[in-house]
């Protein structure tokens, strides 16, 4: 065999090795490759499933757990209601409320009854002491005339929208909570207690389960409650509770007013019926602001004019 063809052949052959080589050579990048993005798609893989665990154990977006009106439009429906024009509650004057819940007390149902105690006062004003739940119906209706009521001495801020419970009866009546929000006044002091939340601890379906807790009353809370409010048979008392200084007491909603009259409705819509008097949510809701405005009224000596009318001060001999 001739020199050249042998140096043509191991030519060739090492050529052929060049190529395996670099053919093992991609193979093992192409295997890096491969097992980086096995890597990366278990790691995405295991986020993912660290996510969907976490949403699923934080609060479903729940019928229970929705809230209304937000931005700007919670903005003006907050103006809507906590200006209510003056002309508009005197005409309504007592509204629909019937006036056997007035002026008694029934610890069996709902009244608003004169009590006698040492003054209830936060600092150096007179108190007006609110207990109630978020997912309260009655307490939901309550709201409404409260914040009405308590709007002529005062401001709010931080209201925000919740309904009651999805579960309770009447479901669903819309209406703000007190809870995260603040209230100033020259006139009076206002401590509300929002007990519990409107969903369900762990936002369970059953009904056996108790509402999340939100606030706790304090030892003098819960005894204006335990006395004002004891309820029979040992079940303990009724919310919503309101205790106006130490010297007037409501329990309840002042019939025939309840969240019956709101169900069904918007925020919206229960804020416009409100400026309507011949609506029934209006004489029923602002019928009951105007109650709570004249008993305070009493304790405020009739200050200030704006809020203690007339019409107002004609309801104060009824209490």
């Amino acid at each position: 065999m001739g020199r050249s063809s042998r140096t043509k052949r191991e030519g060739g052959r090492q050529q052929k090795i060049a190529a395996q080589r670099a053919a093992a050579r991609r193979a093992r990048v192409r295997n890096r490759i491969l097992m980086a993005a096995g890597s990366i798609a278990v790691v995405v893989a295991v986020v993912v499933a660290l996510v969907v665990v976490k949403m699923n154990s934080q609060a479903p977006a729940l019928p229970d757990a929705s809230e209304g009106p937000s931005g700007a439009a919670l903005h003006s429906l907050v103006s809507q209601v906590t200006g209510e024009p003056a002309g508009v509650l005197d005409r309504v004057g007592p509204g629909s409320l019937a006036g056997g819940d007035i002026g008694t007390g029934n610890p069996a149902g709902s009244y608003l009854s004169g009590v006698s105690g040492p003054a209830l006062t936060s600092g150096g004003k007179p108190e007006v002491l609110y207990v109630g739940a978020d997912y309260c119906p009655f307490c939901a209706a309550e709201r409404w005339s409260m914040i009405v009521a308590l709007s002529r001495f005062g401001t709010f801020s931080g209201l925000s929208t919740i309904h009651s419970s999805s579960t309770d009866v009447p479901a669903n009546v819309p209406t703000f909570t007190f809870h995260g929000s603040s209230y100033t006044s020259r006139y009076l002091s206002f401590v509300p207690v929002e007990e519990t939340t409107n969903y369900r601890e762990g936002h369970s379906a059953s009904q056996t389960v108790p509402y999340a807790t939100l606030q706790v009353p304090t030892a003098a809370e819960q005894a204006l409650i335990d006395r004002y409010d004891p309820g029979t048979g040992g079940q303990g008392g009724s919310i919503p509770f309101i205790d106006i200084g130490n010297r007037y007491v409501e329990v309840g909603n002042l019939a025939p007013y309840g969240p019956q009259d709101l169900q069904g409705m918007t925020w919206t819509q229960v804020a416009a019926a409100l400026r309507d008097p011949s609506t029934p949510v209006a004489r029923g809701a602002i019928g009951s602001a105007n109650y709570l405005t004249a008993g305070i009224c009493k304790l405020t000596g009739n200050r200030p004019a704006t809020a203690c009318t007339a019409p107002v001060r004609a309801l104060e001999p009824r209490l």
